[in-house]
């Protein structure tokens, strides 16, 4: 009995389907990162929900944006700052349940400048609903 309560436990949690709720959001994070990195204003813009928050930690532009139409325009500011960026994944994993999905990632961002930033983005419906951007100096790889 307390094996198949169990059971029931993690199937409703996404565990005991394995990865079957995960993906989708790992590969739309890893497709967002290299937007960023090509400054690719609508294919970054494009992933937001209407309802969409960026937090920004650390940095000139630290604070929170809502909506897509105000993190595109701090998207554009990052952009002209630092220029094409070559983009390195340090490490990530995706958590996803139905209700949705989130990834935890570091990245490392190198163009004019270096910009090392634990990431952590939550997908709602397969739009981007919340995204924070820690700057993190002594982020390292594999570092979780």
């Amino acid at each position: 009995m307390k094996r198949s309560t169990l059971a029931l436990l993690l199937a409703c949690a996404g565990g005991a389907t394995g990865n079957a709720f995960a993906g989708p959001a790992l590969d739309a994070a890893q497709a967002h990162f290299a937007a960023i990195g090509s400054a690719d204003h609508a294919a970054i813009v494009r992933d937001y929900a209407d309802n969409a928050r960026l937090t920004w930690v650390g940095g000139p532009l630290d604070g929170s944006y809502d909506g897509p139409a105000a993190i595109g325009a701090v998207w554009d500011k990052f952009g002209a700052a630092a220029g094409p960026v070559r983009v390195s994944v340090m490490g990530i994993a995706e958590s996803a349940n139905p209700k949705g999905a989130t990834v935890v990632a570091g990245v490392q961002f190198e163009g004019k400048m270096q910009v090392k930033v634990r990431y952590v983005l939550t997908y709602r419906d397969g739009k981007l609903v919340n995204e924070t951007w820690q700057v993190d100096p002594k982020l390292a790889p594999a570092s979780y």
